[in-house]
């Protein structure tokens, strides 16, 4: 099988059958499918020892899978589809590098529809 045979595979699937193709690929492999973000460096680190920038994970739906998806999905500024497998995957890193304030709203936000988040 070549690549252009591949992508034509990939084409034609559902997102719930892509998610379980990416969900096999990272168990098979032990990779993530997150994106990794790289935060811009400002300078040398303050002396403080509060975080200023949080990883924000999804660890877990909950029973209010459908408002979760809502949050998730004004939160991150994704479609529908990507919002959904993104709630179905959980745990999920939701985006990295987030600063304080927004990672808490966010945490508040999703807690609030009755998902599970961790701030790393």
């Amino acid at each position: 099988m070549n690549s252009e045979q591949i992508i034509e595979a990939v084409e034609k699937m559902t997102v719930l059958e892509l998610n379980a193709l990416v969900k096999a690929i990272e168990e098979k492999w032990g990779v993530s499918a997150v994106a990794v973000a790289t935060p811009a460096q400002s300078g040398p680190a303050s002396g403080g020892d509060e975080k200023a920038e949080f990883d924000v994970e999804l660890t877990a739906m909950g029973d209010q899978k459908i408002a979760v998806i809502k949050v998730v999905k004004e939160a991150l500024a994704l479609g529908l589809a990507e919002a959904k497998a993104t709630v179905e995957s959980a745990p999920v890193m939701m985006k990295q590098g987030v600063k304080k304030e927004q990672a808490e709203e966010w945490k508040k936000k999703i807690e609030a529809a009755g998902g599970k988040v961790t701030l790393k």
